[in-house]
């Protein structure tokens, strides 16, 4: 099993900036709300036992049991929404007493695996009707089930994740293509029926999230924390304030942001780091997905390389997504920054992924020719 395991192949520095995003993440949860310092810590060690021992497991015998996950991702997403706990609307966690767990984050890594098994198999007629066709469906199912919690961010960054997956594996430039112009055509026409009719296939909550995102002014109530939060990362000028400031001018003091410790906390990183501080934060999380990505590129095989660029997706789309989220450039999605952010599940399923890429890097392909 470790005959094809080269030590000195090892990814540290992915290990080190994993470790380097977690830590600040830590010590900015802890400023925000010391109450989650503890448990956040407690994610992370739980998060490295997890990546060191999927680290040393062969994911080429993991990937073989690649349509066990897919069922594993469609039970846990119909079981969140008959057993879930509903909260503002939505259902999107399961509590069984001893565990309180969110399995979309959870579906997002059984997915990389199940298509990371799923399409090296049907590489060379990815581009028919009926491979596509099938894939769409395969795809479809697990992101209509997010999107009944309902999640929408979570159901974007899963697509994207799928999408970029799927293109890796080798689909047509030309099907990209039309895929992304219909895509820009389809949000386009829905932002303009949305902003001049009323009218929208979302709830009425995502609905309200972007008029206060186009019209800040007239939706005073659900603006509020975007506007915040811009003004925090403003206020952070270039040194920042300080972690664990008192100052009473501190957005995050006077309470203006709720749960800064989860979705928001960029903005608290930008308050208290500043500008050096943020820059820190979003080229380390860059790194990562670098890291991953030259994982990809040195993989033995299309099945590790897959596995890497799903990881480097997860990680980079939402980080993109968050932190344009918190800078007002797009509307409040309720998405977490990776490592950053306060949530064990989250967390401890980003090292679980971590792990299979490092196990990657450890059979790189330059070392077994």
């Amino acid at each position: 099993m470790f005959r094809n395991y080269r030590l000195k192949n090892f990814n540290l520095p992915l290990m080190l900036s994993v470790f380097a995003i977690s830590l600040m993440g830590i010590f900015v949860i802890g400023s925000a709300n010391s109450d989650y310092q503890n448990r956040q810590i407690m994610g992370m060690l739980i998060g490295v036992v997890v990546m060191a021992v999927v680290a040393l497991i062969d994911y080429d015998f993991v990937l073989q049991f690649y349509w066990l996950y897919y069922a594993g991702v469609i039970f846990l997403l119909s079981s969140v929404l008959i057993l879930g706990d509903s909260a503002k609307g939505a259902k999107r966690w399961i509590d069984l007493d001893f565990i309180r767990f969110q399995p979309s984050e959870l579906a997002k890594i059984f997915l990389v695996l199940f298509f990371a098994g799923y399409l090296p198999k049907y590489a060379e007629e990815l581009n028919t009707p009926k491979r596509l066709f099938i894939t769409a469906c395969l795809a479809g199912v697990p992101l209509f089930l997010i999107m009944q919690e309902p999640d929408l961010s979570t159901t974007i960054v899963t697509f994207l994740v799928i999408a970029a997956m799927v293109f890796f594996a080798g689909l047509s430039y030309k099907i990209c293509a039309w895929a992304l112009g219909i895509g820009i055509v389809g949000i386009s026409g829905a932002l303009i029926f949305l902003t001049h009719s009323g009218g929208s296939l979302l709830k009425s909550y995502q609905n309200t999230r972007i008029l206060a995102w186009l019209y800040p002014d007239d939706y005073p109530q659900d603006s509020y924390q975007q506007q915040n939060s811009i003004m925090a990362i403003g206020s952070g000028q270039l040194l920042g304030k300080g972690l664990n400031n008192e100052s009473i001018e501190s957005v995050k003091n006077g309470n203006y942001i709720s749960e800064p410790q989860t979705d928001f906390i960029f903005a608290v990183a930008g308050e208290e780091l500043g500008f050096l501080g943020s820059l820190c934060i979003i080229g380390i999380l860059f790194s990562v997905t670098i890291f991953c990505l030259y994982s990809a590129k040195k993989a033995k095989n299309l099945f590790g390389a897959l596995i890497c660029v799903g990881m480097a997706s997860i990680v980079g789309f939402q980080t993109f997504v968050n932190i344009c989220v918190v800078t007002g450039l797009m509307p409040n999605t309720g998405l977490t920054l990776p490592f950053m952010s306060y949530g064990l599940t989250s967390l401890v399923t980003l090292y679980f992924g971590m792990g299979f890429v490092l196990n990657v890097s450890l059979q790189a392909k330059k070392y077994l020719d």
